[in-house]
């Protein structure tokens, strides 16, 4: 994505973290099983979590605004219950996903606020 692209992604800024990772889990229980990437980035002083989904010529941010920055490296995500914690690394629970999540320095979207 170029930086003149930003603007033609859409937002959707969630009130919790909760309810974005419903997203992770409806997207891996999908036909293709894909299970976006979790991203983190401190954005304007602010601690953002996203993940980005959309085909092609489509991006749809997902994104939540966090009081503090993660301190583990994963998420743990109950496939069938939606609960999460952070975790420090994978895990053998197979009714869970282990998600990273990716520390970004940059990125070309301009979160609305």
């Amino acid at each position: 994505m170029s930086e003149g692209d930003h603007n033609d992604a859409v937002y959707l800024k969630y009130k919790a973290l909760e309810d974005m990772l419903k997203v992770i889990v409806y997207s891996s229980q999908s036909a293709l099983g894909l299970t976006p990437m979790l991203y983190h980035l401190k954005y304007e002083n602010r601690e953002i979590l996203f993940i980005q989904t959309g085909a092609v010529g489509t991006s749809i941010v997902h994104y939540v605004v966090q009081s503090n920055k993660p301190e583990k490296k994963f998420i743990e995500l109950k496939r069938l219950t939606g609960e999460f914690v952070y975790v420090d690394a994978l895990g053998t629970d197979t009714l869970s996903l282990y998600v990273p999540i990716l520390e970004l320095e940059k990125v070309t979207y301009s979160f609305p606020f």
